[in-house]
């Protein structure tokens, strides 16, 4: 029997150390919180209990057996109630619960303070194979029932929530749940011998269930600490052995060989759990700056949209009077309000040429807001691209002459019919050829169509300003101009090759930019694959 009596003095060390070291781990955390308070105390609670209860296993006699009974049963008194208490506390509900705390306090003080008497422990005497055991007084059957009534009482209140919760709350209530019921099977194994049952309480080591699981649910409950607390629970019952092998030496030799073991498993518990915690910080630093970025891409997103809409409202409001000016030049040009002059036609051209500018940039804003907001219209066929290609580059021969290059045409396959949108595809050829006219003073303009990839290329090569790496990563955003162009066309708005690569991807295609540097010219391309099949 002896060996029994040493694993039930272990098993009270082990709630005992258990218990200590949660209560001061969630008061670590936040001790002004209310929530963490009710806790700690709990946890207390539990350690008080369980480090009086290692007397009675290794008393030999009836008296000191009888005062371990006596003093455990005082911590033992108020556990429920301050378990009780907790939980109202963390699901908010104390208020709805006053009285039933207050009442359950007073009957904590009122059988606390009567342990010492024959009414609650009246005996105690060998009991089948124990040593000793107690005899229960009246008021112990009373007690009895206060400390299980509260306890079930507590479980209630978090069964009934366990339903209404939804996400975090409701797998903390199940762990919480879950601690309860093992420490009521482990914890009950205590009370059959009072009744005269021969079970010893060989589960009490399961009571301080609750605390760990409730500690876990409430302080820890992050899928991130997971390791930590599998670290901690490792180490802490290694240590709780050496502790308790410590406890029991048998000589000086073995006393310190004992302290030198524990020493050393302590120092080095520190230094494993120091390393998971950083570990851990690490990764709830970026889990926090991924959540971050996510909450600002969804606001950006947001701006974006309203952005947007006022594009869309402001475009369609500003493109009525445009059309009217542009009407009234017309009949002014054309006499209707009496002749005019050569000095005043002149003029009247310019208008017509700043008009149609803004013309030309509302278009593209109006563009901009169809495309994101899925209004743009496509008309797949299946049709030859160099023919838009030399459509684009017969067009634009004319601006090129004005600046004395020369743009060629140069088709590497015979095989240049694809599924496109003639409309959509045109304005990407005629934007990038137009741009490589722009942005050159002189030279050659090459527009090589190129079977790659199971799909058909289009490059527009030139020999013009260039760019470097960051405009090369930035050309296809919104409203982003290169650097070195801001100077040349200040009309520019960085929309036009940010709506041809929009047109492209409802291809299922893809656009690029390349450089080798600044003033060595640049290449501007798009890809389109054979295998395309728009969704009908």
């Amino acid at each position: 029997m002896d060996l029994a009596y040493t694993y039930f003095a272990f098993s009270a060390f082990f709630n005992a150390i258990v218990s200590t070291i949660m209560g001061f781990l969630i008061l670590s955390k936040d001790r002004k919180n209310k929530v963490n308070q009710k806790l700690g105390i709990f946890s207390f609670g539990v350690a008080l209990w369980s480090y009086a209860y290692i007397i009675w296993p290794l008393a030999h006699n009836r008296e000191l057996t009888l005062f371990s009974f006596q003093l455990l049963h005082i911590p033992a008194c108020f556990v429920s109630i301050f378990y009780l208490h907790f939980v109202v506390d963390w699901l908010g509900v104390y208020k709805k619960h006053r009285a039933i705390i207050w009442a359950g306090y007073l009957m904590s003080v009122f059988f606390s303070s009567l342990t010492f008497s024959t009414e609650f422990i009246a005996d105690m005497i060998p009991k089948f194979s124990m040593r000793f055991w107690a005899i229960p007084g009246i008021l112990y059957h009373y007690y009895l029932l206060m400390f299980f009534s509260l306890f079930l009482y507590s479980s209630c209140l978090l069964f009934i929530n366990y339903f209404k919760e939804r996400g975090e709350k409701k797998k903390q209530i199940l762990l919480m749940l879950v601690g309860i019921g093992l420490s009521f099977l482990g914890g009950s194994t205590n009370y059959f011998l009072w009744y005269g049952i021969n079970i010893p309480p060989y589960g009490n080591i399961l009571a301080s269930s609750f605390v760990i699981f409730t500690t876990y649910a409430i302080v820890r409950y992050n899928l991130l600490n997971i390791k930590l607390i599998a670290t901690e629970g490792a180490l802490l019952v290694m240590n709780t052995l050496f502790i308790f092998r410590f406890i029991v030496s048998r000589d000086i030799w073995e006393l310190v060989l004992n302290i030198i073991i524990l020493l050393g498993s302590l120092a080095l518990s520190y230094v494993l759990i120091r390393s998971v915690q950083k570990e851990i910080q690490r990764r709830e630093e970026v889990t926090q700056l991924a959540q971050s970025l996510e909450q600002a891409n969804l606001r950006l997103k947001e701006l974006d949209q309203q952005k947007t809409e006022f594009l869309s409202i402001a475009s369609h409001q500003l493109r009525t009077p445009l059309s009217i000016t542009k009407g009234y030049i017309e009949l002014i040009q054309d006499g209707a309000y009496g002749k005019i002059s050569t000095k005043m036609n002149k003029i009247l051209q310019d208008m017509d040429t700043s008009n149609e500018r803004l013309v030309k940039l509302i278009d593209e804003f109006l563009d901009v807001t169809r495309i994101e907001q899925g209004r743009t219209k496509f008309v797949f066929e299946k049709k030859d691209i160099k023919d838009v290609v030399e459509s684009v580059v017969k067009e634009l021969h004319p601006k090129a002459e004005q600046k004395q290059i020369s743009i060629k045409t140069l088709s590497k396959t015979d095989k240049t019919t694809i599924m496109f949108d003639e409309e959509k595809i045109r304005h990407v050829v005629f934007n990038f050829v137009d741009n490589a006219i722009k942005y050159s003073e002189k030279g050659v303009i090459q527009v090589v169509i190129e079977e790659e990839n199971n799909g058909l290329s289009v490059k527009v090569r030139d020999t013009g300003m260039g760019f470097d790496k960051v405009d090369g990563a930035n050309f296809f955003q919104k409203f982003y101009r290169g650097e070195n162009v801001k100077g040349t066309n200040v009309t520019g708005t960085g929309l036009g090759i940010y709506v041809c690569r929009k047109f492209v991807e409802n291809h299922n295609g893809r656009v690029w930019a390349t450089s080798t540097g600044l003033g060595k010219g640049s290449e501007f391309g798009f890809w389109l694959s054979f295998a395309f099949s728009p969704k009908t």
